[in-house]
């Protein structure tokens, strides 16, 4: 959970003077595929030492995922400058061409003033329940392959 949140850390950027558009602005480097990747091989070495390698390799790939899928959904909302997938070494900002997820405005007091349900709404609609299809999907899955074993006395 913590590394799909840790790249909107990025806002506090506003508070120190940082505009949006710059490498360390939102959406920016903390935001990127490298930056994933360092912030999942930190993790992974730091909570996971004692793991085999395999479970390592295995948690840093989970990690790389979770912290990605913000910029992934990030690059799917219907506003802001994009998303610098390749940050440092490229600062292109993109967007999918499909953007159907409402963005939500910076700032906690601005999201409850504006259009708080209708970026609910959306968040929902295209993130939430395809989520939540994904994971019974995938415990049902589990629940037959377990069975199957058991079945077959594995």
């Amino acid at each position: 959970m913590v590394c799909s949140v840790v790249p909107d850390l990025d806002v506090v950027g506003f508070y120190f003077g940082i505009p949006y558009e710059h490498v360390l602005g939102h959406r920016g480097l903390t935001h990127s595929l490298p930056f994933a990747g360092v912030l999942s091989a930190l993790f992974v070495g730091l909570l996971y030492r004692e793991h085999s390698a395999r479970a390592k390799t295995a948690v840093f790939f989970y990690l790389l995922l979770c912290t990605a899928s913000h910029g992934l959904l990030d690059a799917m909302t219907d506003g802001g400058l994009g998303v610098a997938f390749f940050s440092p070494l490229d600062t292109t900002r993109y967007f999918f061409s499909v953007r159907p997820i409402a963005v939500s405005p910076i700032g906690v007091g601005k999201f409850f003033q504006e259009r708080a349900f209708r970026v609910l709404a959306s968040e929902v609609k295209w993130i939430w329940l395809p989520a939540a299809a994904g994971f019974v999907v995938l415990r049902m899955l589990q629940r037959f392959h377990s069975s199957r074993e058991r079945r077959s006395g594995r």
